[in-house]
């Protein structure tokens, strides 16, 4: 379902009063510091099922799903050596009362685009490793972010999703037809998509001339703009998205470059610990899944093989039977 996302929320001035006057003091109306990050949960293979690679991301009350497949195409004429990759946002409505069913609008464009590239530009996927044949056929990876639940900073979230889905994303296998094309092999996996780094997104408000870490729903609507940095896994800035009506000083910006790249450091370690030991145990799973289908061997059953010695006869192929079953990865 697509829809289409919120308009700025109205704030009563008194409580944008209040919300000013508390920033003095250097705390928020939620009791946070101004560089501090409401709790952030990772769930990686929320999907396991029924998508190749996919995440959850709770940051507070804002919860993002992104799930992601993987099919075959042929790569864009100006790129023949690179898999293309696809990324598209939808706001459920369910999400927010501002969120309505529609076409995405300019907002929902915006999220995915702002996914898109931190992606590409970052060159977090080895798009160059997921070619069959050059020019002619190569992987599609969809990157489909779900909004759940909009308490503010949807970016933030909707990069660490988008970026601990890639990581235990499963590459499926693939054989080739009689006609020279590719079909792909669902349900069966050959190895995990090829990522060169990891990236996070770190969302600075301006509001009364202070600088905000990870911004609510509320405090989204009286800010008087928005900045959005990615890093790198190396302290790079990778990329920036402003949005609001105001700007910011280069001092400011300054500042809110130096906040990001420490905040980063948070984000980055949640991946380490909730993220990279799930990879880690997936990527064994489907090494062991290849050494066994690989030691498996047809054997005639029992019946067969008595009616073989007593006639003098082969074996029929009907009474070739697995001696192990290969193991279900989904399980």
């Amino acid at each position: 379902m697509s829809v289409t996302p919120w308009e700025q929320p109205v704030i009563p001035k008194l409580k944008k009063y209040t919300m000013e006057t508390v920033l003095v003091k250097g705390v928020r109306l939620d009791g946070r510091k101004l560089d501090e990050y409401r709790p952030v949960e990772i769930i990686p293979g929320y999907i396991e099922y029924r998508a190749e690679g996919s995440a959850m991301v709770k940051l507070g009350s804002t919860v993002v799903l992104v799930g992601v497949k993987m099919d075959l195409v042929p790569p864009f004429p100006d790129t023949p050596n690179e898999a293309v990759l696809v990324v598209h946002a939808e706001f459920v409505p369910l999400a927010s009362p501002s969120f309505e069913p529609g076409p995405p609008d300019e907002n929902a464009i915006e999220l995915a685009r702002v996914v898109d590239r931190g992606l590409r530009e970052s060159k977090v996927i080895a798009l160059d490793n997921l070619v069959l044949e050059p020019g002619k056929t190569v992987w599609r990876i969809y990157v489909d972010i779900y909004v759940l639940n909009h308490d503010g900073n949807l970016s933030d979230a909707a990069i660490l999703a988008a970026m601990a889905a890639l990581m235990v994303t499963r590459v499926p296998a693939v054989e080739k037809t009689g006609e020279g094309t590719y079909k792909v092999v669902r349900g069966k996996y050959v190895g995990l998509l090829p990522v060169n780094k990891k990236i996070v997104g770190v969302t600075i408000a301006k509001i009364a001339n202070k600088l905000l870490v990870d911004p609510s729903f509320e405090e989204e609507g009286v800010a008087d703009a928005k900045l959005m940095i990615v890093i790198d896994e190396e302290g790079r800035v990778a990329g920036m998205q402003k949005t609001g009506m105001e700007g910011f000083t280069e001092e400011e910006l300054i500042k809110a470059v130096s906040i990001a790249v420490t905040k980063s450091k948070q984000l980055l370690r949640v991946l380490e610990e909730k993220v990279v030991p799930y990879r880690e145990e997936l990527s064994r799973k489907l090494v062991a899944a290849e050494k066994t289908e690989q030691q498996i061997e047809v054997v005639p059953s029992r019946e067969e093989v008595e009616s073989a010695e007593e006639t003098g006869g082969q074996v029929s192929e009907e009474a070739i039977e697995p001696q192990n079953e290969k193991p279900d990865m989904d399980h």
